[in-house]
């Protein structure tokens, strides 16, 4: 009898858990690193995650530890689930703990400050492996409906197919339908831009503009990414499956999306400030609106509402006076 599948999941915040559950469900060993101490305790004692998934048993082959080292012991995959501009620093103190030939697997999106790096090119990076010792989980996937076991599909991406479909086949439960796809560049973007195109709707809901604004910003929205995606060699076909759409629809329609309701209240009128203070856990798009703004310029590609998010969030224009700018435009065809 061969033995099972050993994960480690490097951090216990809603996501990280719940992805956690979907592969012990599916029969592996897990392994949640925390990085407080009393809470990979509660995980252990109480079977529960109490700070980010309270109310929620786990599974018994899933245990947490707030040692690294015995988090990455002997894993077969490394899964990452940390906040995507602390990755590098994270996981250059992970570096020489992790198990030989484990593959890295990334649940971040974002797109890091400075270098403009897709998170599966900062691990290839810190961690020096090559890209086929690196993959990514993406897709329409809110966190506490996963780990309710609500029924969800994602996407499995890396660039040797044969790997993907490794973690395909340790992440497929009865409620969790994973897909493969090659396409590393387009399921990352897909991931990390949805999140600037969520605070943008969600600042439109904030200020009451309706579900018209709501289906345009999510289009154009779309529009945006796919030219980003063409310029930078991902496969358009991505951004109409899973990691695009499924993805963007999930962010911008949803009450449990974080970047959706970090831009509800900005729409609101709070202030940055007023708004970070309420908000308990990462809204990734808040900083990655500004790496993914400067991603774009640098290949020289429109992305006009992306822009509006950052001098909303980072340059404190009203939104008012941003939706103004965005809407009076000039006027163009609709597949530029």
């Amino acid at each position: 009898m061969s033995k099972p599948v050993r994960a480690a999941v490097f951090g216990t915040g809603s996501w990280g858990t719940a992805f956690g559950m979907v592969l012990a469900d599916a029969g592996c060993d897990v392994t949640l690193w925390a990085r407080r101490p009393e809470l990979a305790d509660a995980v252990n004692s109480t079977r529960m995650n109490p700070d980010y998934l309270p109310g929620i048993e786990l599974p018994e082959n899933l245990r947490a530890t707030a040692d690294p080292a015995e988090a990455a012991r002997d894993a077969d995959f490394t899964v990452l689930a940390v906040p995507s501009q602390t990755l590098r620093g994270n996981l250059a103190e992970w570096v020489p703990l992790l198990a030989p030939g484990t593959v890295l697997v990334s649940l971040m999106k974002g797109v890091e400050l400075g270098t403009v790096k897709r998170m599966s090119e900062v691990i290839e990076e810190v961690a020096k492996v090559s890209a086929d010792r690196v993959a990514v989980v993406t897709g329409p996937n809110l966190a506490k409906e996963v780990a309710q076991r609500m029924p969800a599909a994602g996407v499995v991406a890396c660039r040797d197919e044969a790997v993907a479909r490794r973690i395909q086949t340790a992440c497929h439960t009865p409620y969790f339908r994973p897909y493969t796809n090659t396409d590393v560049v387009g399921c990352e973007l897909g991931g990390a831009v949805k999140n600037v195109i969520g605070l943008a709707v969600g600042i439109a809901d904030g200020m009451g503009l309706g579900d018209n604004a709501k289906g345009s910003l999510i289009t154009r929205g779309l529009a945006e990414t796919t030219r980003l995606g063409l310029v930078m060699g991902a496969d358009p076909m991505t951004f109409s499956g899973l990691a695009g759409l499924g993805d963007l629809a999930a962010t911008c329609s949803s009450p449990l999306s974080r970047n959706h309701t970090f831009g509800i209240n900005l729409g609101r009128g709070m202030t940055l400030q007023e708004t970070i203070a309420v908000t308990r856990q990462t809204a990734e798009g808040v900083k990655s609106c500004e790496s993914v703004l400067d991603l774009a310029r640098r290949h020289g590609v429109d992305m006009p509402i992306t822009e509006t998010v950052v001098s909303i969030v980072h340059e404190g224009k009203p939104p008012v006076v941003a939706l103004k700018e965005l809407m009076g435009r000039s006027a163009k065809p609709e597949r530029r």
